[in-house]
């Protein structure tokens, strides 16, 4: 499946409180899933294994590390938990990096919110505007992501422009 979103995370000391003014706009509740992402070294983009007791996929996605709202091309395989793919992924490609976090997910229409207990980094709030039909202009996608940034008050020294992978290897280092 082929999704276009815009995007943004920011590094928040208490993201319950952030949850809590969420939950005043009545979102969707999805859950909270425990999550290993491991990242394989690939020539461009970003490749990364899923799994979770909510969300389980193989996920390609090219982004530019940027802070702020970003767009991110994304392909995305749902696929059923076993450890094959990642014996099979780990052999062709090898790990760059392993990310553990807990994530609290909640939707309101089109518009994903994760609250992220990033395990040896800290804690995020993530907000994507998602199209999965082909049919919202890039545009219309970055302005659903901005008008959360401002409704959360998110300053532009709480953006964070790269990945989680790329947190979790430079803090290795």
């Amino acid at each position: 499946m082929k999704i276009t979103n815009f995007e943004f995370k920011a590094g928040m000391g208490n993201i319950s409180l952030l949850e809590e003014r969420l939950k005043e706009l009545g979102p969707d509740y999805v859950g909270e899933d425990n999550q290993t992402d491991t990242y394989f070294q690939v020539p461009h983009g970003r490749l990364k294994l899923r799994e979770g007791n909510i969300e389980t996929a193989l996920i390609y996605y090219e982004r530019e590390d940027e802070s702020g709202a970003r767009q991110s091309d994304v392909i995305l395989y749902k696929h059923k938990q076993g450890s094959a793919l990642k014996k099979i992924l780990t052999k062709l490609h090898g790990v760059k990096a392993v990310v553990k976090k807990k994530r609290r997910i909640y939707f309101i229409d089109n518009v994903k919110f994760h609250f992220d207990n990033v395990k040896g980094i800290g804690t995020f709030i993530e907000v994507e505007a998602i199209d999965e039909t082909g049919k919202k202009s890039a545009e219309s996608l970055r302005q659903q992501c901005m008008k959360y940034a401002d409704f959360f008050g998110i300053t532009e020294d709480e953006y964070v422009p790269g990945s989680y992978c790329d947190m979790v290897m430079q803090n290795a280092e």
